[in-house]
């Protein structure tokens, strides 16, 4: 359908769009906020697992800041309430459970991640963002009192048809009951922003779907029960995200590519974007920095692909980093590139046996000695056309070419015979 909306008109040009439970109403109501400057209010929620956020969740920060950016105003759900209880959609076992005191910091670094990106806090604004916890509603909860008034809303048949129920049942792996309870805890989430905050749309992605479409069902029921009226409320998703080979985003050879810098250096972060695949470029330039669509479409018919990798990877870090950083990391993967197309080549003999990674490292000089070539390994300094090698062990045993790296500066070409 055609939208009216600034809003949803970047958000299916963007490529976010999977599933809205009522468009053209949803339309219908950015399209008047647009134009009376009355914010319409958007949350996602963030559970807190973990010190700092990846860019598994830049999908959703980017939706927030794009919300942010045409005119509305966003709210940031930090769970720490949910993340002692563990989301199960699209896990195959509960997660470890954290401490208080554990969930407390990982808020604090979550927080930092998301400021880089969202604006809080800026009185002149008028959707400046709005940070809650769910924590001050879900911890102090009378449990008969919450059965009672919320729980009675929700159909046990229904809550098994969910993927995130489902799945796990169908491969025969425990869901606790605790882990059941989470869907109704995210639907009371929205519930609890409607009536503090009069927030009207959850966003998310679409393994969240059941869960979003529990929200704005229970609102629904629950006014229903108390016979009073309430305001239309929305679910909306974005499509999960994978790259060109079909895997999920946000994992690289050494883990995660989280958002804080002390996890993730703005250098790698650069680098990876840098080094996505050719098919993956448009759609990222798309999903991952602030160009124009025009701009977009103009750097993709005009310039070559390492360029809009270059481009692709400085905006992404931009963001997230600031300029100064992604600046400093351009700089630095040029230099690189230059020094690496100059890089030595070195032919070895296997001599029908099998050579040890640590022997080549020692023969090229790229470490003095063996034991300093395995210090190379096992501290993730070395690889081999471009994935990095832990096993101090490795060795060939075939005739074969390929590049080795030591550390960010040193690049050889190694022709095994």
């Amino acid at each position: 359908m055609q939208v009216k909306s600034l809003f949803l008109q970047q958000f299916i040009a963007r490529g976010f769009f999977a599933q809205c439970t009522n468009l053209t109403e949803l339309d219908s109501q950015l399209y008047t906020a647009q134009n009376t400057g009355k914010p319409l209010i958007a949350y996602i929620g963030f559970d807190c697992t973990a010190p700092s956020l990846h860019i598994g969740s830049l999908m959703q920060i980017m939706m927030l800041r794009l919300w942010q950016k045409c005119g509305n105003l966003p709210i940031v759900l930090l769970g720490g309430g949910t993340t002692q209880i563990g989301d199960p959609s699209g896990k195959d076992e509960a997660r470890n459970f954290l401490s208080l005191s554990q969930i407390t910091s990982n808020t604090i670094g979550i927080l930092q991640n998301l400021g880089k990106f969202i604006d809080f806090n800026h009185q002149s604004m008028p959707n400046s963002a709005i940070l809650v916890n769910n924590q001050d509603w879900l911890l102090n909860l009378n449990y008969v009192q919450f059965l009672r008034d919320i729980g009675k809303h929700f159909s046990i048949n229904k809550m098994l048809t969910f993927d995130s129920v489902k799945l796990r049942l169908q491969r025969d792996q425990p869901l606790s009951f605790l882990e059941f309870n989470y869907m109704l805890l995210q639907a009371y989430d929205f519930l609890q922003l409607y009536q503090k905050y009069a927030c009207t749309v959850q966003i998310g992605g679409s393994d969240q779907w059941g869960n979003i479409v529990n929200g704005t069902e229970l609102i629904r029921k629950f006014y229903a029960s108390c016979h009073q009226e309430h305001q239309p409320v929305f679910g909306l998703t974005s499509n999960l995200l994978t790259t060109a080979d079909g895997k999920k985003m946000g994992k690289t050879a050494n883990g995660a590519v989280w958002l804080s810098e002390n996890l993730f250096s703005p250098f790698d972060f650069f680098q990876y974007f840098r080094n996505v695949a050719d098919t993956d470029v448009e759609r990222f330039l798309k999903l991952f920095t602030d160009l124009d669509l025009e701009q977009i479409t103009y750097f993709c018919q005009n310039n070559n692909i390492n360029q809009n990798k270059e481009i692709l990877a400085f905006e992404a870090t931009k963001i997230c980093h600031s300029s100064t950083q992604a600046t400093k990391a351009l700089e630095q993967a040029r230099a690189i590139f230059v020094s690496k197309e100059n890089f030595p080549s070195f032919s070895l003999n296997l001599n029908n046996e099998s050579k040890k990674l640590t022997d080549i490292l020692f023969e090229i000089k790229a470490a003095p000695s063996k034991n300093e070539a395995k210090k190379l390994i096992s501290g993730n300094a070395v690889k081999i056309n471009q994935q990095a090698v832990l096993d101090v062990f490795y060795s060939f045993s075939n005739p074969c070419e390929f590049e080795l790296s030591v550390g960010k500066k040193k690049f050889f070409k190694i022709i095994l015979q």
